[in-house]
């Protein structure tokens, strides 16, 4: 069976830092309030020419350079986002032509936060079929377009940023070795987010007050926790493992208090999710990619190590992926 294996990663964050401190300058909050509720410090901001898809170019571009290969090598190209600098067309068509991959057939994938993960097992099954196959798999969000920045209970949360891998044909001995994706579309009012308001009065939604990202906190981390923890363990007995055999997890960066709930539930220790969520708190999709690229250029993903992926979004959608680096 052909297997699919990441051959490089890279990720592309935008200039601007926004600490608490900035925020405790914009609405009622506080560095102690933030920070123990999220473990958030700071989250970067996109600025003029770091738009979503120019994030995903960049963080695409520094995936192929450690790959060694040139964007008319890639056969795919594949975008995980719900925040796209426009609706059509797609962001991953927007990054074909800013790369000038011309062999490639490009489209999107809005699964929230699971984005990225989905997107990955999108791949797999390509890779299956055809191990010769270079396949661009993004992640790339730019949150803070659809914040409320007056709603302290969620603009403190979210962040901008991108990340990226190619995968291909696994050599013998690594590759990704289960997965599982899973969606239950009964409690999206939980967590979600309104288009633009529509131009035919027949369907516009009454009282519309923006495209915002709405969440019910308290409830998406029950859901979050029980549900990240049942995939893991899905995955896990997929293959006859034990979580002890897993050597790094890389989760969502959702907040510190879900990993921490997360781990408990595991009964691991914490130091085995990487986590980064104090620096760039939630960028959704683009947070596992983005995690990736930090702990691969770190020299924590060697070799025949055992990577656990798992993420929890909006849908509700969320999965885990285990794969043999």
């Amino acid at each position: 069976m052909n297997r699919m294996m990441i051959i490089s990663t890279g990720s592309a964050l935008p200039e601007r830092v926004l600490t608490n401190f900035d925020l405790e300058k914009m609405i009622e909050t506080s560095d102690e309030w933030i920070t123990s509720r999220s473990g958030i410090k700071t989250r970067r901001i996109a600025g003029k020419g770091e738009e979503t898809s120019k994030l995903a170019t960049s963080a695409a571009r520094k995936a192929l350079e450690m790959a060694g290969l040139g964007p008319e090598d890639l056969d795919m190209i594949v975008v995980g986002t719900i925040t796209s600098e426009i609706a059509m067309p797609s962001c991953a068509c927007l990054v074909q032509k800013d790369l000038g991959a011309v062999n490639a057939f490009a489209f999107d994938i809005n699964s929230a936060c699971s984005g990225f993960l989905y997107g990955l097992d999108l791949a797999e099954k390509y890779i299956k079929a055809n191990p010769d196959l270079n396949i661009l798999v993004i992640g790339a969000e730019n949150l803070s377009a659809h914040v409320n920045w007056q709603d302290r209970n969620t603009c403190v949360l979210f962040g901008d940023g991108a990340g990226a891998v190619i995968v291909s044909g696994a050599t013998p001995g690594r590759g990704m070795i289960a997965g599982k994706m899973f969606s239950d579309g009964r409690l999206h009012e939980l967590l979600w987010m309104n288009s633009a308001p529509s131009l035919n009065p027949a369907t516009a939604i009454p009282d519309h007050d923006g495209s915002y990202i709405k969440m019910a906190g308290r409830d998406v981390f029950k859901y979050a926790v029980r549900a990240l923890a049942e995939a893991i363990t899905y995955v896990l007995n997929q293959e006859g493992l034990d979580i002890d055999e897993v050597d790094v997890i890389v989760p969502h960066q959702a907040n510190i208090r879900i990993l921490k709930s997360l781990a408990d539930r595991l009964n691991i220790p914490l130091e085995k999710l990487y986590i980064n969520v104090y620096k760039y708190g939630n960028t959704s999709a683009a947070s596992i990619p983005i995690a990736l690229d930090e702990a691969n250029r770190a020299g924590l993903l060697q070799e025949g190590k055992i990577v656990l992926l798992c993420a929890f979004g909006g849908g509700f959608t969320w999965g885990a992926s285990l794969l043999r680096w």
